[in-house]
């Protein structure tokens, strides 16, 4: 079995002898910008581990691999529209560049591109295939309406927001392990316990993200530190802090939220101030912690060689311990 540095470098291979350029320039130099601006490769890889894991073909799996890191670039390229945001990966973002007209059609295009990766798979299940990644893509739709939804919302409860990132996040990662699973021929009992560690490995990833969004090194992290605290998203730390403040921080909270002019870095100071006094880095732990357990009951249902599943478990607890 490959091990996740070897499948990586695999697809970091295959990827570059992809070309992602055409006309009109304005059009395609951003989808070859965003394609090229580096990333984690966390998704293709756990398609390529699942397909390998249970014995298939991690050569003809590759052009599956490359859809699911289009599509995943495709929502970021989206998101960080909505969002505003101005970095992604330490660099300028496609809108903050070309503009918002030209990101959002680069973005469509490029969800078209990955319907045109995943058509180049020759397996006999390519209809299972077509049918987990559009129903994937559906689902991370979903969850961003639900979290712009959130926006304008007066209360929003935990549990919703767990509910939106599964959608929104989890959902890719599991779709991918499902991916990889359905392609290497695995069992339907097998396929659902791999996607169900996969949603809840995505949910402590997610989870794991809320915390460097705040807390992350810039040089690190790739990002400035305080954004969504500067958007106002209503992440887990801050739905927890509003559930457990004295009415003291909870009042420094709302007088703040909904104010991205008049002082953003005392903004983000004062957040995470209360943030740290009440320990909500901790509590966030914990939550990835019970969502990680989860994920290794699943993964111990799975019928795989000890030594092919602890690769996925070591990948998971990386995913739980990194720094960006």
């Amino acid at each position: 079995m490959y091990t996740y540095e070897e499948l990586l470098e695999k697809f970091r291979a295959s990827l570059e002898k992809e070309s992602f350029s055409g006309k009109p320039a304005d059009l395609y130099e951003p989808i070859h910008y965003m394609m090229t601006l580096g990333g984690k490769r966390l998704r293709p890889v756990l398609l390529l581990m699942a397909c390998d894991a249970f014995g298939g073909d991690t050569d003809a799996a590759m052009p599956a691999a490359v859809a699911i890191e289009i599509f995943h670039n495709f929502t970021l390229v989206h998101d960080d529209i909505m969002d505003g945001a101005p970095i992604r990966r330490g660099k300028d973002t496609i809108w903050h560049i070309w503009g918002e007209d030209t990101a959002i059609l680069a973005g469509d295009t490029m969800f078209a591109i990955a319907f045109d990766y995943l058509l180049r798979v020759d397996h006999p299940r390519n209809k299972d295939l077509l049918k987990a990644f559009t129903k994937m893509a559906m689902k991370v739709c979903e969850g961003q309406q639900f979290d712009m939804n959130f926006e304008s919302e007066e209360h929003t409860s935990i549990p919703d927001y767990l509910a939106m990132i599964r959608l929104k996040t989890a959902v890719l990662l599991a779709t991918s392990l499902e991916m990889g699973a359905i392609l290497a021929g695995a069992g339907e009992e097998d396929i659902k316990n791999i996607f169900a560690f996969g949603i809840n490995i995505g949910l402590a990833f997610q989870l794991k993200d809320d915390l460097l969004d705040v807390f992350g090194q810039v040089d690190i992290f790739g990002k400035m530190p305080g954004g969504d605290i500067l958007s106002d998203k209503k992440t887990f730390l801050l739905l927890k802090a509003l559930t457990i403040a004295d009415e003291k921080d909870k009042k420094v909270i709302e007088q703040w939220f909904g104010d991205n002019t008049s002082d953003p870095e005392q903004k983000i100071m004062d957040i995470t101030a209360i943030y740290s006094k009440l320990n909500i880095d901790k509590i966030a732990g914990t939550e990835m912690e019970r969502h990680f357990e989860r994920a290794i009951y699943h993964l111990d249902l799975v019928g795989l060689p000890e030594d092919k599943k602890a690769e996925l478990e070591s990948l998971a607890e990386k995913m739980m311990y990194r720094t960006h």
